[in-house]
């Protein structure tokens, strides 16, 4: 690969939206990006061509441009790597970097030796002073209010290469699996990971096709004084039709607070209880009064899913894709997949 090489920006990111309120259960909506799908019914686009130089073999300075159409020049092939978001620490430790890490989040929990690094970023707030005392060569952040604006911009002002990641897509998550892969000098590894991702995300988007129906499907992000689930034309709506639902949504691309009106009138066939994780557990959903007429309480088709790996843009999407279809078509042949780890003690 040649020197300055520019990865050109997806010309579909658009501008930052409003971040939702946190719910009471269930994840922080910035430390849980949500990238957008293609449409259901669409293919699942094919990897750009394989990179395959060594590392040896990428010339530096090396110029790529990132998920904001900033051009990031790194001088030479990063050795300490900070990390702002738990998808990208689960990235660079699965694309064999997890030595170059030398900070991440106090949200890192995969694999678990990614918990030990030192924490440079609380909640959202990114510690300036503990990043410079760790002396990274390159930063990599998230869009999207996942990290704040403000804070990419100090980082930037004090001489340290940024680059920032946020997948709308699916193909956006391969993409950026593979500039994450050719900043940190293993393009290699990342296009063979994002082929692997590529086949199996097909596969599990073949077999919902397959099952011929489609329930009103409703996926609870959080609940407390106000229901949050996925907005219209976004990651999570797209990821439950590809996955074989029909999407019941907020209504408002922007907003992904409910209400419980619109949901009882939407009467979902299945309800995927994303904040399992959280303490929430099917039958604290069919105890609340208002859902009790609900078709999906009524016949018990309401089930638990780990969110983290159905939301996170990694390395685990393929299989995170495969728990959220299993909860939407129980009878799914998912043959290869790794079976869903029990969440609640009951259904």
């Amino acid at each position: 690969i040649a020197p300055n090489v520019t990865i050109a920006p997806n010309p579909t990111v658009a501008p930052v939206p409003t971040i939702a309120p946190l719910p009471t259960s269930g994840p922080n909506p910035q430390i849980s990006p949500i990238p957008t799908l293609p449409p259901a019914g669409d293919t699942l686009p094919p990897a750009s061509p394989s990179l395959i130089a060594s590392p040896a073999a990428i010339a530096y300075p090396l110029t790529i441009t990132d998920d904001e159409g900033t051009a990031v020049t790194i001088p030479a092939r990063p050795q300490h790597v900070i990390s702002l978001s738990p998808a990208n620490t689960e990235i660079a430790f699965a694309l064999g970097a997890g030595d170059e890490l030398v900070g991440g989040t106090a949200f890192d929990d995969f694999p678990p030796e990614a918990a030990a690094l030192p924490d440079v970023i609380t909640s959202v707030e990114v510690l300036t002073e503990k990043v410079v005392s760790l002396e990274p060569d390159l930063v990599l952040a998230a869009g999207n209010g996942f990290n704040h604006p403000a804070d990419i911009t100090a980082l930037r002002d004090l001489g340290y290469p940024v680059v920032v990641v946020y997948a709308q897509s699916v193909d956006q998550v391969l993409s950026d699996i593979r500039l994450i892969g050719l900043a940190l000098g293993v393009p290699g590894p990342a296009a063979t990971m994002t082929a692997d991702m590529e086949a199996r995300l097909g596969t599990v988007s073949a077999a919902a096709s397959a099952l011929g129906s489609r329930p009103r499907t409703f996926y609870e992000i959080g609940s407390g004084q106000e229901i949050f689930g996925p907005a219209p034309k976004s990651f999570l709506a797209d990821l439950i039709d590809l996955a074989g639902g029909d999407p019941i949504t907020t209504g408002d691309p922007s907003v992904f607070a409910m209400p419980l009106e619109r949901l009882v009138n939407a009467d979902p066939e299945v309800i995927v209880v994303g904040d399992a994780l959280y303490g929430v557990c099917p039958k604290d959903v069919e105890k609340r009064s208002a859902w009790k007429g609900m078709t999906a309480v009524k016949n018990g088709d309401v089930r638990p899913v780990n969110d983290t790996i159905v939301t996170r843009p990694g390395p685990r999407l393929a299989d995170g894709f495969a728990a959220l279809s299993r909860a939407i078509h129980p009878d799914i042949s998912l043959p290869g997949f790794p079976p869903d780890a029990p969440i609640c003690a009951s259904p």
